[in-house]
């Protein structure tokens, strides 16, 4: 009978450096509006799961959807605008 075992070494807490870098936090904090926008859009999606969407959720999702978008246009501005310099 063969035994098997662990071709990688495991991955423990101790093993993986104590958190995120400064430079982690910052691009987290970065796309906080966006993570924001796009739980606020799952919200309003997960209302209207188990019943007909009225006219209200509708609004609600559609706003949500904006809000999405619009984080993600200051996104890509954003990294754009750092990529190429000032313009």
């Amino acid at each position: 009978m063969k035994t098997i075992a662990a071709l990688q070494k495991l991955v423990t807490a101790a093993s993986l450096g104590g958190g995120p870098s400064a430079a982690e936090l910052d691009a987290i904090e970065a796309e906080m509006p966006l993570i924001a926008a796009e739980v606020e859009l799952l919200d309003a999606q997960i209302m209207t799961i188990d019943r007909p969407a009225t006219e209200l959720d509708e609004r609600r999702i559609r706003r949500a959807r904006n809000r999405v978008m619009a984080a993600r246009r200051v996104m890509a501005n954003r990294t754009t605008v750092q990529a190429g310099g000032a313009a």
